[in-house]
């Protein structure tokens, strides 16, 4: 869904001498004859913001399930699945509820916070796939018959090494002003 946002954007709007750094400034875009061209309709708004919030539930799904498997399989923690799904939700909610309250709902600031909850992914998943490639390719933890074979557990560790890196240059680039 990400990807196809993406493509969708730089296709639509590749040369545009319009400021499109924000989702509402893309919204408003996607609306607009000048901008989008023929295609432009409040409807293609609509649908771009439908896009954005089924890319966040998806997101958040996978979150919910990976807390599930390891508080159940790992930590042992086992919650009925209402409670789980309440605790979730609220431990994700809080930090945008709050930086609204605080911001009084400055869309600025809520962009702002986007940005930085996207940099920090892009530090936390590679990384968290160390702990991931470590357990599913260890046969005394998954036991041998679950256990990734060593070809899949080296192509993990060379994806999450290279990803890493490559993620840690951005955020050095960006932080030193080059990019």
């Amino acid at each position: 869904m990400n990807c196809l946002l993406l493509l969708l954007g730089a296709a639509l709007f590749f040369g545009a001498s319009s400021d499109l750094s924000t989702f509402s400034s893309l919204y408003d875009a996607l609306a607009d004859p000048k901008l989008a061209g023929k295609v432009a309709s409040p409807v293609l708004s609509t649908l771009f913001a439908v896009a954005l919030l089924a890319s966040g539930q998806n997101a958040t799904i996978t979150g919910t399930l990976t807390g599930q498997v390891v508080m159940e399989g790992f930590i042992r923690l086992r919650l009925p699945l209402w409670l789980r799904r309440v605790v979730t939700r609220i431990v994700t909610v809080i930090p945008v509820v709050v930086i609204t309250i605080v911001y009084g709902g400055s869309s600025a600031a809520l962009e702002e916070l986007l940005i930085w909850s996207q940099v920090f992914l892009c530090v936390a998943l590679p990384i968290s796939m160390v702990p991931l490639v470590y357990f599913t390719s260890s046969p005394r933890i998954m036991g041998p018959r679950f256990a990734i074979p060593r070809w899949a557990a080296w192509c993990g560790w060379v994806v999450a090494v290279v990803l890493t890196v490559l993620n840690l240059n951005l955020i050095f680039e960006i932080l030193s002003g080059n990019a």
